[in-house]
């Protein structure tokens, strides 16, 4: 059962709020089918060397070849997964809201004394633009990736979720992740083996900002996943250590973009809530 999987105070407090509420115009978010069967993992020394080769051009600097940052992604492997659905996109910021508006849920934010706690480059005022305003959206911002999530707080939605639609609705593990953003022939990015800046939302020829979902229809996976590589990382259900957690996928931060590769991984702290970070979910089919 879908109860199983969150802690009871998810529901609890889901069910107090959820009672009553006015649903009839909810949807949930579109999700794409992804079918049981194997797929290649992980990468080789060819590819991560094309890698930090992109990273090497774009920064003018060997400091992630130097750092050896894609040495853990482990050797190409096949894998087996059962038959999933994942969501299209990333989860949306109206999406989230509504989550937050049905449970009072704290809305993303993060004041500056935690922000300069984190140690990362941006500085706060940088994040000011993606903190919600009296518990609302940026405007303009609706359709853009929700950010300033931590790994708890998209466990929290996604146990918001399964209660609401009496399904369940998780964060994807790595290999679940990895498969729907490459298929199974392991090719390097989503659309293929050679870098197209113009198929992600990477600093390369983006904003350097979130945008609105789904807005490189030539960044697809095979399988139709979109914005698998830059625009946000995303967390996944796999943990790397005392509390740190996998992300995947690059960001609008990156150029490059030896990172935005389904295959590079690297962990953040569960409680961390990054402008760079937001999540997509996995709707069982396969339910004990």
């Amino acid at each position: 059962m879908f109860l199983k999987t969150y802690p009871l105070w998810i529901f609890m407090v889901a069910l107090i709020f959820c009672e009553g509420a006015k649903s009839a115009e909810f949807k949930p978010p579109q999700t794409v089918f992804i079918p049981a069967g194997t797929f290649i993992m992980g990468s080789n020394s060819k590819e991560r060397n094309a890698a930090y080769d992109l990273d090497e051009a774009a920064y003018g600097h060997p400091t992630t070849r130097k750092g050896r940052w894609y040495e853990g992604e482990g050797p190409r492997r096949v894998i087996t997964t059962q038959s999933y659905e994942i969501t299209r996109t990333p989860i949306t910021n109206a999406d989230y809201d509504d989550f937050v508006t049905e449970t009072h849920y704290l809305a993303p934010t993060v004041d500056r004394k935690t922000w300069k706690s984190y140690g990362l480059a941006h500085p706060y005022k940088t994040a000011q633009r993606y903190i919600w305003i009296k518990k609302s959206p940026p405007p303009g911002r609706e359709n853009h990736p929700v950010v300033l999530v931590s790994y708890e707080d998209a466990v929290a939605y996604a146990g918001w979720l399964s209660l609401k639609t009496k399904q369940n609705w998780r964060l994807p593990t790595e290999k679940e992740w990895e498969k729907a953003m490459r298929g199974t022939d392991g090719r390097a990015f989503p659309w293929g083996d050679i870098f197209d800046p113009t198929a992600l939302n990477s600093h390369d020829k983006g904003p350097f900002d979130t945008l609105p979902v789904g807005s490189f229809a030539n960044g697809a996976s095979p399988y139709g996943v979109l914005d698998g590589a830059g625009q946000v990382f995303e967390w996944t259900a796999d943990t790397a250590g005392k509390n740190r957690i996998i992300v995947k996928g690059g960001s609008w931060d990156d150029r490059g973009c030896g990172i935005c590769r389904p295959a590079a991984r690297h962990s953040r702290p569960l409680n961390l809530k990054h402008i760079l970070i937001g999540f997509r979910l996995v709707r069982d089919l396969h339910v004990p």
